[in-house]
């Protein structure tokens, strides 16, 4: 998840990039302007990792004021805890995305990152610990690269009017939503997240 030359994009790819947008498109007119961050949640069906997704949604300045507490309000804007998490979108290899699982199988056939088998025991095989690992790190990169293109294509601020960032997290990867969200954003979006982040890991 580093800073590489922009490339044109893999099939998948290019179809999360026209599939995202559409969800951006279809989100309620009447949250539009309440909406202050973006959500990508990473998860996966069953946990298997051949089957990863994102739901791609939002939080709203009437969530966080119903969350917020005096002693903390930075844990209401910026804990995905505190969030809107359910109803939202999903692109990846999921039923709900039939054009995105086929491409995504192929893709990560082709990169030789499947494995067979349904009931493989979790540390039994190294092999499949490290496929797993990359299946993984394959899914989370072409999140943040969603999100990087949705900001350098404009498409945000087109549909809504101003930039908004977009916080990338896993809920089964806690505190990795720094990183992910850091390589996500331009600096400038994500200055207060950051500054949360720190003071709680500073409390």
């Amino acid at each position: 998840m580093t800073d590489r030359p922009k490339e044109s994009p893999g099939v998948f790819q290019a179809h999360l990039r026209e599939a995202a947008a559409g969800i951006l498109e279809r989100f309620p007119e009447a949250s539009r302007r309440e909406i202050y961050a973006l959500s990508f949640n990473i998860w996966r069906i069953d946990y298997d990792d051949r089957r990863p997704y994102v739901a791609i949604g939002y939080n709203t300045e009437g969530q966080y004021e119903r969350e917020r507490r005096p002693d903390d309000p930075g844990e209401a804007r910026w804990n995905y805890a505190c969030w809107l998490l359910d109803g939202f979108e999903t692109l990846g290899n999921v039923p709900e995305d039939p054009a995105g699982g086929p491409l995504y199988v192929e893709e990560i056939k082709r990169l030789g990152l499947w494995y067979d088998g349904d009931d493989v025991e979790v540390g039994a095989d190294d092999v499949i610990d490290a496929q797993r690992d990359l299946l993984n790190l394959h899914f989370a990169d072409a999140c943040i690269d969603l999100a990087r293109h949705l900001h350098d294509s404009g498409r945000i601020e087109q549909l809504f009017g101003r930039p908004l960032p977009v916080v990338v997290f896993d809920m089964d990867c806690p505190g990795w939503e720094i990183e992910a969200t850091e390589a996500a954003n331009p600096p400038e979006l994500i200055e207060d997240f950051l500054t949360w982040q720190r003071a709680a890991e500073e409390a």
